[in-house]
């Protein structure tokens, strides 16, 4: 256990006020887990969604991080960051709204400013939406790319990668949020190689200092000698070899159809890897999302601090109804735990 993290707090950032953010964190706050956890958001809003999951649930506003620890069980912390909009509860509910856009953003600048300041132990954000983003004029296309500019250094931003993970598998992307056409373009030789020394390092945190890293291929049959498209060939073994020659165990490229089926650790089905590499968003993410969003845990890895969130969007149809679940929340708390230190 890292003794500098036992006394740090986890925050959690309240996402999307139109969405199910507010209503699965007031949920996991009933909930013996949250202990040692605060929200950085909005108090009403979060009046408003522990009214939403049953009631009897306080909300109060604190001042510091450090107060996580001093409100009694069954009451949500809420640290109420500097530049939310007025009117964030006129806002509609299920809805795209500038304004909830600015309060997500809002939240997430004051949680990283926290995490930067050695003040939390972890950040583990709760789901926004990139169209609120936008409509607020926020010019980052989601988290990952928000966190990765708010923690550049001298300048200069961390090289960082998307990991979802659950029980079964961890995944690991080359490329995020780009269009399909310019995805294909960013894979690169460099790229490939930057996200297997990201993986690779950032295994030794969840107790896998020598993680065993199977790449998919990009093309069909990772491109079957060069008849289906030459990436394989030209750039993704290639890269695979230079990082073996580092000292990492990662092989491939393997035909992204299958290595997913091989990689998984299912009771009676230990996996043959512990980690795959995938080149593009889809490729990467449905294998994971198939085993269940309830467990699915987002990680951004490469940043100077732990960041998880759900596997699961803002999901505006349930917004309001107090029937969203918390398991992928719960999931995402349990995995920052883990990977700062405090379990």
């Amino acid at each position: 256990m890292n003794t500098d993290s036992i006394r740090r707090p986890v925050a959690l950032t309240m996402g999307d006020a139109c969405g199910i953010g507010p209503e699965i964190i007031a949920k996991l706050f009933r909930e013996p887990a949250s202990a040692g956890c605060f929200v950085i958001g909005d108090v009403d809003v979060m009046r408003r969604a522990a009214g939403f999951t049953g009631g009897m649930l306080a909300v109060a506003r604190i001042e510091r991080a450090a107060d996580a620890w001093v409100v009694p069980p069954q009451c949500v912390p809420v640290l109420q960051p500097d530049g939310l909009p007025p009117g964030l509860l006129e806002a509609p509910l299920g809805r795209i709204d500038a304004r909830a856009g600015a309060a997500a953003a809002a939240c997430i600048v004051q949680a990283v400013s926290l995490a930067l300041a050695g003040e939390i132990a972890a950040i583990v954000t709760a789901p926004i939406h990139k169209e609120a983003l936008a409509a607020a004029g926020i010019g980052y296309p989601g988290h990952t790319e928000m966190l990765q500019a708010l923690s550049a250094s001298s300048g200069e931003a961390p090289p960082v990668r998307m990991m979802l993970a659950n029980d079964e598998l961890r995944t690991v992307l080359v490329t995020i949020h780009l269009s399909l056409r310019k995805a294909i373009d960013a894979v690169t030789f460099d790229a490939v190689l930057q996200t297997l020394r990201i993986a690779h390092r950032s295994a030794a945190r969840w107790g896998q200092p020598a993680p065993r890293i199977a790449v998919a291929g990009l093309n069909p049959h990772a491109g079957e000698g060069g008849l289906f498209g030459d990436e394989e060939l030209a750039i993704i073994a290639p890269a695979v070899q230079a990082a073996r020659a580092e000292g990492m165990d990662a092989s491939g490229p393997y035909a992204p159809d299958t290595v997913f089926m091989r990689a998984r650790n299912a009771p009676g089905h230990p996996g043959e890897f512990d980690i795959v590499v995938a080149m593009t968003h889809d490729h990467g993410l449905i294998p994971v999302k198939y085993l269940g969003v309830e467990e699915g845990v987002n990680v951004t890895l490469g940043l100077p601090f732990v960041r998880t969130s759900p596997d699961h969007g803002t999901a505006f149809d349930l917004a309001g109804s107090g029937r969203a679940d918390a398991g992928s929340l719960r999931a995402a708390l349990r995995m920052a735990r883990q990977l700062s230190g405090l379990v």
